[in-house]
């Protein structure tokens, strides 16, 4: 089986393509764009990590050249291709929003043309929990209204679910959404929270909470990430439209000031804060059901904050 991982050197990409390479049945395409939104470097190290795997195959393409993207999958033939590739952030949209456009917009509808020209049976695409906007009634279900989202990045999220329903109708495309909820662990990005708050720990510079440190934020591991997919990939959509969209969390929620004080316990050391105000695009509070994926899937997280 052929799998297309787009995106492939960010931090969900690299754990999913380490962890589908253990299976040797799989040939596992990665195209990434190596932007320099955070270190490429930690970019870099991840591929070098994959590349030695010969089943991996690497491409450096953005998914917003249309003609590369095309080439691409006439090429390979792929019989899964999982959209990671996206420009991420919240805050970074505010400044940027034509960068988010160009990815977010352009490059998924290319994602989708090639899908249905060349016949992909199924395509997995990371939404995020940000679509839900403010919302106030907790936790959060996949039929919940998302028309409402708080920054450029979501709204662009919010767009691309909509853009794969109408795919998925017209052309028959079988189509599975996934709304992550704050995920982390090793490789991670550097402007998450935990990278953030243990390099300013360790480093004696001041941890800086927003919201006086009240969000609460949904945290998923990065394995508990991996597992959802994996299970998506190998499950069959019995929809009359082939389109379904599922939740991706911890389903337990915890504050920022609980991660801060689990990284300070791991770190054996107590960090400098300054309290800020609610910041412009941020969510209060992000709580996800997993009812939905965990009935049809038998999805249930497995690692805590803690652990």
């Amino acid at each position: 089986m052929k799998i297309l991982v787009t995106g492939c050197a960010g931090f969900i990409g690299y754990h999913l393509c380490d962890h589908l390479l253990k299976n040797k049945k799989l040939k596992i395409f990665g195209i990434d764009n190596l932007n320099n939104y955070y270190d490429v470097e930690l970019k870099k190290n991840r591929l070098k990590s994959l590349k030695k795997n010969k089943n991996f195959n690497f491409s450096k393409i953005d998914i917003s050249d249309e003609k590369k993207i095309i080439i691409n999958f006439k090429k390979n033939k792929y019989n899964i291709v999982i959209n990671l590739a996206a420009q991420a952030g919240v805050r970074y949209s505010i400044k940027n929003p034509e960068i988010y456009q160009k990815s977010n917009i352009n490059g998924f509808f290319n994602i989708l043309e090639s899908c249905k020209k060349f016949k992909v049976n199924h395509l997995i695409h990371a939404s995020t929990s940000s679509v839900y906007g403010d919302n106030n009634k907790f936790p959060l279900k996949e039929n919940f209204n998302t028309d409402k989202p708080l920054s450029f990045y979501a709204a662009t999220k919010k767009s691309n679910e909509v853009m794969a329903y109408a795919y998925s109708n017209i052309y028959n495309l079988p189509i599975t959404i996934l709304r992550f909820f704050t995920v982390y662990g090793p490789k991670g990005r550097p402007d998450m929270s935990l990278y953030k708050f243990t390099d300013a720990i360790i480093n004696n510079k001041i941890v800086r909470l927003f919201n006086d440190g009240d969000h609460v934020r949904d945290f998923t591991y990065i394995s508990d990430v991996v597992d959802a997919i994996e299970k998506v990939i190998f499950s069959k959509n019995n929809n009359k439209v082939p389109y379904q969209i599922f939740n991706v969390s911890s389903d337990n929620p915890k504050t920022l000031k609980k991660f801060l004080k689990e990284i300070e316990k791991n770190c054996n050391k107590v960090s400098k804060k300054v309290y800020l105000k609610l910041q412009k695009g941020d969510v209060h509070k992000t709580h996800g059901s997993n009812n939905l994926i965990s009935n049809q899937l038998g999805f249930k997280p497995q690692v805590t904050i803690e652990k």
